[in-house]
């Protein structure tokens, strides 16, 4: 059965960040940052609610399932970068979030942007797909409108992968590794992928 991809709405925002959430429960990044496992699902459905809010979904380019399985959350072309004024007005919800681990997150962020392309593209800020889910197609499914956005005004793609066992994964859809990222305070390294139009 095929899975039947959509535009993801303000009225998605509570069911896609639980989904989200878990999908990235066991995430490196998430797990170096997050490190007590008893609040960390519900920190990280939060730090999702947040994002799909302020920067996400205003986008209108995030993507979800008929079930809200899981989503891929895109940044157009040079609105990749969150706005200052975003920031600011996020961080009273931010730092209770965080707590301690705030310095260690803004130092992986920033070593991430570091190395940001500044070309213009399409960036995969998020994918991810409901545990149940993963393996039958979700992943690629929530790709495709995008990708083939890209192919078809000949725009490439970016993205970060925070699970080296997802490298695969992304290469099928036609990313390259370009170099990774260690990121700082003992974390975990990250791979930032490439993509060029497909003609």
């Amino acid at each position: 059965m095929p899975v039947v991809v959509r535009k993801a709405t303000g009225a998605d925002r509570s069911r896609l960040a639980e989904a989200l959430s878990r999908a990235f429960f066991d995430d490196p990044v998430m797990t170096f940052i997050l490190p007590p496992e008893q609040s960390r699902l519900r920190r990280i459905q939060a730090l999702f609610e947040l994002q799909l809010k302020r920067v996400h979904l205003p986008h209108d380019e995030c993507y979800t399932t008929a079930d809200v399985a899981g989503g891929a959350l895109w940044a157009p072309p040079d609105q990749w970068r969150m706005p200052v004024l975003t920031v600011l007005r996020s961080l009273p919800r931010i730092v209770p979030l965080l707590g301690t681990r705030l310095p260690v997150a803004l130092k992986a962020i920033n070593a991430v942007e570091r190395v940001h392309p500044r070309a213009p593209h399409w960036y995969l800020a998020v994918l991810g797909t409901e545990p149940a889910q993963q393996g039958k197609g979700v992943g690629s499914a929530l790709l495709q409108p995008v990708l083939e956005r890209c192919d078809r005004e000949g725009l490439p793609a970016y993205l970060e992968s925070s699970k080296e066992a997802n490298l695969a994964f992304y290469a099928r859809h036609g990313f390259e590794v370009t170099s990774t990222i260690n990121l700082p305070a003992g974390g975990p390294p990250v791979w930032p992928m490439w993509r060029e139009p497909r003609s």
